[in-house]
């Protein structure tokens, strides 16, 4: 038998001196790794970290940015170790810490007797702003599968406690372990249930400033929100994060065999997952073995999203899906974030020429980030690229708002 002592005393004995001695004692090891290590510091500072590109439709919008928002003109500067889209986006969920939230949770009813889980942060140790009235609040929207227990969502709440405000997240049906009362869900395209629960949000704190931020599918459902209402929307502004622009680009890139591989077959699987859990209720309408065989996200939509929200087609449903056709008529104060490298939402579909046409609309892209990735520093445990984009823009807009007042 092996006397593992004795191997593991010879491996650190190895370790200690040949490896030592022929690798940095001659001074040709040491020599590589320093080469190397300047080749890649070189190739990172002049290819990887970069200043971020801001369009926007008028000047007043974009001199309001760089006034009140400086992160829009720092150079962003992604971990070094792992600054690749797909690394981003498959480590960002695993490296951020996930600060301790305590919610107030509220169950509201919606017009066809289905019930939405609302959690509250209500901040009432907040020192700027102890009038629970007056307090500004940010309604939170998550993406595709998303909870308010996100770290994504619980780093934005975080940013929001140290700025003095309240939160609300907007859980979509099912997602956050209610009961599915009715056989609906959710979809980007369909904003009534956000419409209520804004409505609701107003009507509870009417004294205090509203504003909203979107992330992934919840930006979507924001950007078509305010698309659709134009100038009825009564939030004092608006941010949303990785969104995709336009469906059909969105699915055709997460089709690519790496990417059906890697993102593609575990989100088709959550949804699936997600329908399961609510069985019950769903199968009355829908062929849910059907559904339950789905191998990608748009085999999904088309067995089940576009026949529960009624269009003829999926076609037809990713059509008005796609933010990118409403972004001409939002008449509110919307910065969106996106990553040029973001697999999710492919660069080439960005609405650059749209936002160029609308005055209160602002895109910032980075040329790293993944999706919802944008981590920065050593290790990216505490803070994001978005994050710092979140807490800049969300402060600007609630104390320094009337420089954003008629953008025209």
């Amino acid at each position: 038998t092996l006397n593992f002592n004795l191997f593991t005393s010879d491996l650190s004995h190895y370790f200690k001196n040949q490896v030592k001695v022929g690798l940095f004692g001659s001074g040709v090891g040491l020599s590589v790794v320093l080469g190397f290590s300047a080749a890649y510091a070189c190739y990172y500072l002049l290819s990887v970290a970069k200043k971020p590109i801001l369009i926007a439709g008028g000047k007043k919008f974009h001199q309001f940015l760089r006034d009140k928002c400086p992160v829009v003109s720092e150079t962003y500067y992604p971990t070094f170790w792992c600054w690749e889209s797909r690394v981003q986006t498959l480590l960002r969920p695993f490296v951020t810490a996930k600060p301790w939230v305590n919610y107030r949770n509220e169950l509201i009813t919606a017009p066809d007797g289905g019930q939405i889980s609302l959690d509250w942060f209500d901040n009432d140790d907040s020192a700027s702003h102890p009038d629970q009235s007056t307090r500004p609040t940010v309604l939170l929207l998550p993406g595709l599968t998303g909870t308010s227990r996100e770290s994504y969502i619980l780093h934005m709440v975080q940013q929001s406690r140290d700025l003095g405000y309240r939160c609300v997240v907007f859980n979509n049906r099912g997602v956050s372990g209610e009961k599915l009362l009715t056989p609906r869900t959710y979809c980007a395209a369909n904003t009534e249930d956000l419409e209520v629960v804004i409505e609701h949000v107003q009507r509870t704190i009417d004294k205090a400033p509203l504003m909203a931020a979107g992330v992934s599918m919840g930006g979507m459902m924001l950007a078509n929100y305010l698309g659709r209402k134009g100038s009825e929307v009564r939030l004092k502004g608006v941010v949303v994060f990785s969104a995709g622009w336009d469906v059909f680009e969105c699915t055709a890139s997460l089709e690519k065999p790496l990417d059906r591989f890697l993102f593609n077959s575990y989100l088709t699987s959550c949804l699936q997952a997600s329908v399961d859990r609510h069985r019950t209720v769903l199968e009355k309408k829908y062929d849910i073995d059907h559904v339950m065989k789905a191998k990608t996200i748009r085999e999904f939509d088309e067995r089940f999203t576009s026949i529960m929200f009624g269009y003829p087609s999926n076609d037809d449903y990713y059509r008005d899906a796609s933010p990118i056709h409403k972004i001409k008529s939002v008449q509110v104060p919307m910065l969106c974030l996106n990553a040029a490298d973001d697999v999710f939402s492919p660069n080439h579909a960005f609405p650059v020429e749209a936002v160029k046409q609308n005055p209160n609309v602002a895109l910032l892209i980075t040329c790293h980030g993944g999706h919802i990735g944008f981590l920065e520093g050593l290790w990216p445990r505490q803070s994001t690229y978005m994050d710092r984009v979140f807490h800049q823009f969300t402060s600007a807009v609630f104390e320094n708002g009337s420089g954003l007042d008629d953008l025209h």
